[in-house]
């Protein structure tokens, strides 16, 4: 008699911890199949360290065989479901199609770039969802600023010195807290800027605050180190349109600059909506197990799943890493349920608080719903990564003390081109390796 096939779609936040939850437990009892298009686990939050040049690409990519022992990796990106055949589809990074049945289904797909209908966004913004994104950002940024100390043109100069953010949220604020030192430093070791004005940094939100879905305390304390870094916050501001000189912002302004960074927030993996199943504002409905109605041997979580939040009556758990990660062991949990190993539970969790690194040793967190801020935050935020990331800890803290003792290497690769990371796309954890329109 075959194993049971319980197959994991996505090695988010969500997935790794189902597979890790089911692997610690079957230990080869059953086949568990982790389909996802890398074969890592990206830590998100620290991405906007790698894009400023604090860490090292593979220091937040966690190396899903070597910490999955019990797990099956197939790299594919899942492009069909079939739920009444119990059948998915995939297509593997070489183009060719798979398929493969499932006893147990666990849909953990994620987010991509949240899009709005704003001329030339699509065309000249880039968004910060995945690996390619971040290592083009902190490879663009270096550039801009090394080429603005080389051409003529005054207003072209200051064009390339200056970088817009859009989004107040966790990921701008973070981008934005970070790249203003990063350009800063870059600016200081390059003889041709070192007497050039200061790069220019704009945060912009349609929110009246910074972080405005965390508490007025975290905002303020945000805002305030924005604020004496330079950074200029607009709130209540948005961008009208995007051209390849620059933005026009709602209020009429017109910004000169090569950098467009798109942080308005994620919206689910378009294989939601190809399921055909209610959802909520785009995500796919479940009961308070995590199971897909209708469909018993399903699951979904993480970004994905619109997931009751029974510490809010009638409302559902916001797309955070901090519930995808508790999601993940739920699933992993509730798929044993259904093999007769324990008891289905509910998924209820309070948050035990938030953390924004805002770069240096600045930071602001509310560990407990305890507001800090300054080196204690930037110490409990650290101190909360390094317990969440499943490997490489060692390896990051290296680069954080590396990073507080020695100037940062402001070097561009070059790697990855503009066109391998456009914002309107399906899978930004990979880089295109055909240029749209070509061929």
């Amino acid at each position: 008699m075959s194993p049971v096939r319980i197959v994991i779609v996505g090695a988010g936040f969500a997935g790794y911890q189902a597979a890790r939850t089911l692997s610690r437990t079957l230990r080869g009892a059953a086949d568990i199949v982790l389909i996802n298009p890398n074969d890592y686990f990206l830590y998100l939050p620290l991405l906007p360290e790698v894009a400023a040049g604090v860490l090292e690409p593979r220091r937040v990519s966690v190396s899903l065989t070597g910490t999955l022992p019990h797990v099956r990796l197939v790299l594919g990106e899942v492009h069909g479901v079939d739920l009444d055949a119990r059948r998915i589809s995939w297509q593997d990074p070489d183009g060719r199609p798979g398929e493969m049945d499932y006893d147990r289904l666990v849909l953990s797909v994620g987010s991509v770039n949240k899009l709005l209908p704003i001329p030339g966004v699509a065309e000249h913004a880039h968004g910060f969802r995945g690996m390619p994104e971040a290592l083009f950002l902190r490879d663009h940024i270096t550039r801009q600023m090394e080429m603005s100390g080389t051409v003529e043109d005054s207003r072209e100069r200051a064009a390339r010195r200056t970088f817009v953010v859009v989004g107040a949220g966790y990921t701008g604020t973070e981008v934005a807290a970070h790249g203003v030192l990063f350009t800063d430093s870059i600016a200081r070791k390059n003889t041709t800027l070192r007497g050039a004005p200061r790069p220019r940094w704009l945060l912009l939100d349609i929110a009246p605050r910074v972080l405005p879905e965390l508490d007025k305390k975290l905002s303020r304390t945000a805002d305030r180190v924005l604020r004496e870094r330079g950074v200029e916050v607009r709130t209540r501001t948005t961008v009208k349109e995007a051209t390849q000189d620059g933005v026009l912002l709602d209020d009429g302004e017109f910004i000169d600059t090569r950098s467009l960074i798109w942080c308005v927030g994620v919206r689910p993996d378009p294989l939601v909506e190809q399921l055909g199943l209610p959802t909520e504002r785009g995500r796919l409905r479940v009961d308070q197990y995590l199971a897909v109605p209708g469909y018993p041997d399903v699951l979904a979580c993480g970004d994905a799943a619109a997931v009751p939040d029974l510490t809010r009556p009638g409302q559902f758990t916001p797309m955070t890493a901090q519930h995808a990660q508790r999601q993940g062991k739920i699933a992993g949990h509730n798929v044993l349920a259904s093999l007769g190993r324990g008891t289905p539970k509910p998924y209820k969790h309070h948050d035990l608080g938030f953390t924004v690194d805002l770069g240096g040793v600045q930071a602001a967190a509310d560990p407990l719903h305890i507001p800090l801020s300054g080196p204690v935050a930037n110490a409990v935020t650290r101190g909360y990564h390094l317990m969440a990331m499943p490997g490489n800890r060692v390896r990051v803290t290296a680069d954080w003390l590396l990073d507080a003792v020695l100037p940062r290497q402001g070097v561009q690769l070059g790697v990855i081109p503009p066109w391998a990371v456009p914002l309107d796309t399906e899978s930004p954890e990979v880089a295109q390796t055909v240029r749209a329109g070509s061929g």
